[in-house]
């Protein structure tokens, strides 16, 4: 059997963060590796224990949630940790601030515990989590700030082909229903992504839609 995927939760709340670690740790695949109420403690403890995931809340007392999250997964970090926000707020400027300093991903404290594991398995394995229509809502206030004055898309190193998955991307589609949408199969989708996040030199699907909204790839 595979090693279950160790679990940091952070949370200032008790309840929340002792539901959230009750929730998670009831599952076989998955294991609470630690809890703590603070930013600053999430940072210490993640180089403690090397946990898979961190399950980070934003706003904390001591370090928010966005510093630690920069520290744990930010650019120029040895050895970045994969952070799942997890936040009452769902276009507050701080949720797209923290998928900036590094996040795989958001969900909101109101989604229901399948969806959380979903999360959590999915930043596990390396990929993004972006539910579409929130990262269109989301990215999209923020679209002004991300975009540069004078942007060009036509600066950027991709193929026609590789432009046009990273809009989908972008627009929150998934690879199966980029694979629908360009008539291609999934397994070529995962191709693509691969190529464009090589040539841009980007982590996650994270990055490549801020990296769409900042080129002006989407609107």
């Amino acid at each position: 059997m595979n090693a279950p995927v160790r679990v940091l939760v952070c949370d200032d709340q008790v309840l929340i963060r002792t539901g959230l670690a009750t929730i998670i740790d009831a599952q076989p695949d998955l294991e609470v590796a630690g809890e703590c109420g603070d930013g600053r403690t999430a940072v210490d403890l993640a180089g403690e224990l090397r946990p898979d995931v961190v399950v980070m809340d934003i706003r904390m007392p001591v370090l928010d949630g966005i510093e630690a999250t920069r520290l744990l997964a930010g650019a120029g970090v040895a050895h970045p940790v994969k952070v799942l926000v997890v936040t009452t707020f769902n276009l507050d400027e701080y949720v797209y601030e923290a998928l900036r300093a590094g996040a795989s991903g958001f969900l909101l404290k109101d989604a229901p515990p399948d969806r959380l594991l979903h999360g959590i398995r999915t930043v596990a394995t390396g990929a993004a989590l972006l539910d579409p229509e929130v990262t269109r809502r989301l990215v999209g206030r923020y679209a002004a700030r991300i975009r540069p004055t004078g942007g060009t898309p036509h600066d950027i190193p991709l193929t026609p082909r590789e432009t046009e998955v990273l809009r989908l991307i972008a627009d929150g589609f998934s690879n199966s229903e980029i694979a629908a949408a360009l008539v291609i199969s999934p397994e070529t989708v995962k191709t693509f992504v691969s190529r464009i996040l090589a040539k841009l030199g980007l982590r996650d699907r994270v990055q490549a839609v801020v990296y769409a909204y900042r080129h002006g790839l989407v609107t």
